[in-house]
């Protein structure tokens, strides 16, 4: 494996490449565009002025951002992202809780804009061809839709591997532009099943590579450079005289959204990552297994791009708390009860930008609030990375097993249940002894199983501000190729 983000450039394949997409017309965004969309030029403006959001259209490369005007088609930008203050009427703790929203990137989800950074690399430096090669996007569920997204966009063969249990949504939506559906054994938790998937792959055809989420470190460098610096928009916006932010909760999935929490803690230095998980799968908290139903997390082994380093605590949430969360959210008695607890209409009209990992990233923050005993004046951030139009047969399949309809009483319960009455259990704050374990728990997956290489793992811990300081400074070195490859 190299090391970073490999650039090394292949003159003959990258020529090549050039003459496709001159053929397809297509212009490639950059890391600084997607952060700021004022650096978009007119015309393409003026394309997506006629362009649906989930439209196969090339010009949504460019909606691969933050700032995305909340509408279904022709929509531009906006100064700052999609975002919730879920007020404390509903999280029964004082602290500001911020949620910047994927609702309104392509496919519905930010993994549109993680899987764009690791397919691109290849493809401007010449390392991918699109006329043979097939991209492979193994993944829990978000990743390898945003990874057949962009691969249809620029021209690309794709095959998408994801667990069978996963929603009918996502299969769906995968059969109609993925080139390639592979579904595998178990639920979220069964990731080495996703793993072996794509050995076979390798064994079988010449022509694959893998875009393993968890390994490419495109996915923690886009988060780095895109959702760090939009995370920060809203900061500085709502911040007001004795705010300060204390910490950036994410549950760990691929682990590339904490490379958000990397920039945060980078203008913030005292703010800390927080990284969840599911209390049914306690890897990093207990070196644990199982199953769970938090749709969107890997779990049962550490990402290679988790810079553990840098992370300060675990919080396991539990699947019952994230679906009670989702379910009391997303259903019409929820919003009732809500208003009648003095939830204002504006923020109602938005919970539905919350789907099951969003509710467990808003517990995770609920119960780092209540762990420090945050103030009125501490600000917490996360993300959604999708919303609940990605799990509308979720919400049937949780009102068959009640088999009694969704009343304001049963909402009352669930907020009172699993909102309220969340405890501060299930919590690590993390010594340097304990980040060196969940760091050494890297070994088993990624030398033992993947071939990696050992002395990378070292140089991540024991290289620490080389190896990582310099993968966020290679932004401006990607951009560069990638504005070199549209002139």
């Amino acid at each position: 494996m190299g090391k970073l983000i490999d650039l090394e450039i292949n003159e003959e394949q990258l020529k090549k490449n050039k003459q496709i997409a001159r053929a397809r017309g297509l212009v490639l965004p950059t890391l600084a565009q997607m952060k700021d969309p004022g650096e978009i030029p007119a015309p393409i403006k003026e394309k997506m002025k006629k362009t649906g959001l989930w439209d196969i259209d090339p010009v949504n490369l460019f909606r691969i951002s933050w700032k995305n005007e909340s509408v279904k088609a022709g929509g531009l930008y906006q100064e700052l992202p999609n975002y919730i203050e879920i007020p404390s009427e509903i999280t029964g703790v004082k602290a500001r809780i911020f949620a910047m929203a994927g609702k309104y990137f392509p496919t519905g989800a930010h993994k549109v804009g993680a899987s764009f950074a690791c397919l691109v690399p290849r493809l401007v430096t010449g390392q991918f061809d699109p006329k043979y090669h097939q991209a492979v996007w193994p993944s829990t569920g978000n990743y390898c839709r945003g990874g057949a997204y962009n691969s249809t966009l620029l021209g690309c063969s794709s095959i998408a591997i994801l667990p069978e249990n996963m929603s009918k949504e996502r299969f769906d939506w995968l059969s109609k532009v993925a080139g390639e559906v592979i579904a595998t054994p178990g639920c979220e938790s069964n990731v080495k099943e996703i793993y072996d998937k794509t050995w076979e792959l390798r064994r079988t055809r010449d022509n694959v590579v893998i875009f393993n989420q968890f390994g490419e470190l495109g996915n923690h460098l886009w988060h780095y450079e895109v959702t760090g610096n939009a995370m920060n928009d809203i900061i500085k916006a709502e911040s007001r005289e004795k705010d300060k932010l204390a910490g950036v909760c994410l549950t760990s999935g691929s682990a590339g959204t904490l490379g958000s929490g990397d920039f945060l803690k980078d203008q913030y230095p005292h703010a800390k990552i927080a990284a969840g998980e599911a209390l049914q799968c306690p890897t990093l908290l207990k070196n644990g297994f199982g199953d769970h139903r938090i749709e969107g997390i890997g779990d049962k082994h550490v990402p290679w791009i988790h810079n553990v380093k840098n992370t300060d605590m675990v919080i396991a949430v539990d699947d019952n708390d994230s679906l009670g969360l989702f379910r009391l959210f997303n259903e019409p008695a929820g919003q009732e009860y809500f208003g009648g607890i003095g939830v204002s209409e504006e923020i109602m009209e938005k919970l539905s930008w919350v789907g099951i990992s969003g509710a467990a990233n808003i517990i995770s923050c609920i119960k780092f609030a209540k762990y420090y005993e945050l103030t009125e004046n501490d600000m917490l951030i996360t993300v959604l990375t999708d919303s609940a139009e990605m799990y509308q047969s979720r919400l049937a399949e949780m009102e068959e097993e009640r088999r009694n309809k969704y009343s304001i009483t049963n909402a009352a319960i669930d907020h009172h249940r699993h909102v309220l009455g969340i405890r501060t259990d299930n919590m690590q704050e993390l010594t340097y002894q304990d980040r060196k374990r969940i760091h050494n728990l890297k070994y088993y997956t990624w030398i033992e199983q993947q071939m990696y290489d050992l002395d990378e793992l070292n140089e991540q811990w024991y290289d620490y501000d080389h190896y990582w300081g310099r993968l966020h400074q290679m932004g401006p070195e990607l951009d560069k190729l990638i504005k070199q490859f549209n002139e």
